[in-house]
């Protein structure tokens, strides 16, 4: 055997035991490189204490908000992702073409509501909308809840309850905001989308024949768990480091300037691809930043994200997802900005 054989065969074999999702997709084998990393790192930070030069005061402080973001926003995440694989597993995909209105007009906006009963995270969201499109929802109404149920769904409403104690109109203002959004996407697609925009849909959401559902269960549930998990470990690192390492004079640029405050941390929410579970906790952590800024990071981020752009793109289609991203971040940020400016 050449060693072009040989390389053919490594890659067969890692292709096995690659995890590819839980909609629709096969799952043989457990994703060992999300696992190693993510524990290698746990243990790093947790354990590596008693080194000098890691006991310096900026890195001591970088690994306490590391890990005070991490262990508060866990339980959530793994509640969470509980649900969300029991949702996958359990609810037939058919319950939400009855319960919705035949009026697209009148579908957007029970949509939308509907996340506040159906929690999922961001990874579950969109091909869940790609299953109910194919059911025959209105696609304006499917994306509709494809931004509200990350965004407003108990898990997340009592995480940022809890990441902002004795602050009743944040969790408000989020649900509204986000609402806002969801439903304003919604009917925006109803006006301006395009049926050419959308890639025809090839994967299967739901409960597949052959199967356990308790098998399904356990799938999704490994899959989002460790997915969203490396996430939140990374967005932890991110907002520790943003913390620590941004000099003060950088953060009063942006901090003493009310729009200038929004549009950044709009664009942090984008790039740090924190899990919806988990946002509240690093908004919580910018105390420099003003609550409507704050705010606006909460709206966004479960909405448009580094990761959700690419789920969309490779659901949907790169030309939908750039349209829809962009419109997404415009509405959040004018939703989260008036909202916050009238509660908070």
């Amino acid at each position: 055997m050449n060693k072009a054989d040989e390389l053919v065969g490594v890659v067969e074999e890692v292709a096995l035991v690659a995890p590819t999702g839980h909609q629709g997709r096969r799952v043989t084998g457990r994703p060992l490189p999300v696992v190693i990393v993510t524990a290698a790192g746990s243990v790093a930070v947790l354990t590596l204490t008693g080194v000098g030069w890691l006991n310096q005061p900026a890195v001591a402080a970088w690994r306490t908000v590391c890990l005070a973001i991490t262990v508060q926003a866990l339980p959530f995440l793994l509640l969470g992702t509980v649900l969300s694989g029991a949702i996958n597993a359990f609810v037939p995909a058919e319950l939400f073409t009855r319960i919705l209105p035949r009026s697209p007009a009148l579908a957007v906006p029970v949509a939308g509501v509907a996340g506040v009963v159906l929690p999922g995270c961001e990874c579950a969201s969109v091909p869940v909308a790609n299953s109910l499109i194919r059911r025959g929802v209105t696609p304006a109404a499917a994306f509709a809840f494809l931004l509200s149920a990350p965004a407003i769904n108990p898990i997340v409403l009592t995480a940022t309850a809890v990441a902002f104690p004795g602050s009743p109109a944040m969790v408000a203002a989020r649900l509204l905001a986000s609402l806002v959004t969801a439903a304003a996407m919604g009917w925006l697609w109803l006006w301006l989308g395009r049926e050419e925009w959308l890639r025809p849909a090839v994967r299967h959401a739901g409960h597949r024949p052959g199967r356990s559902r308790w098998t399904e269960f356990r799938l999704g549930f490994q899959h989002d768990f460790l997915h969203a998990g490396g996430f939140l470990v990374l967005g932890a690192m991110a907002a520790a480091t943003f913390n620590v390492a941004v000099p003060r004079s950088v953060l009063d640029t942006f901090s003493g300037s009310p729009w200038l405050s929004v549009l950044f941390l709009a664009a942090l929410a984008v790039l740090l691809a924190v899990c919806s579970e988990a946002d509240a906790f690093v908004a919580a952590s910018l105390t420099g930043f003003s609550p409507t800024a704050r705010l606006v990071f909460m709206v966004v981020g479960p909405m448009v994200d580094l990761k959700l752009i690419a789920l969309q793109a490779g659901t949907f289609g790169r030309s939908f997802a750039l349209r829809f991203s962009t419109a997404t971040t415009v509405v959040a940020v004018t939703a989260g900005a008036l909202i916050g400016g009238a509660l908070l």
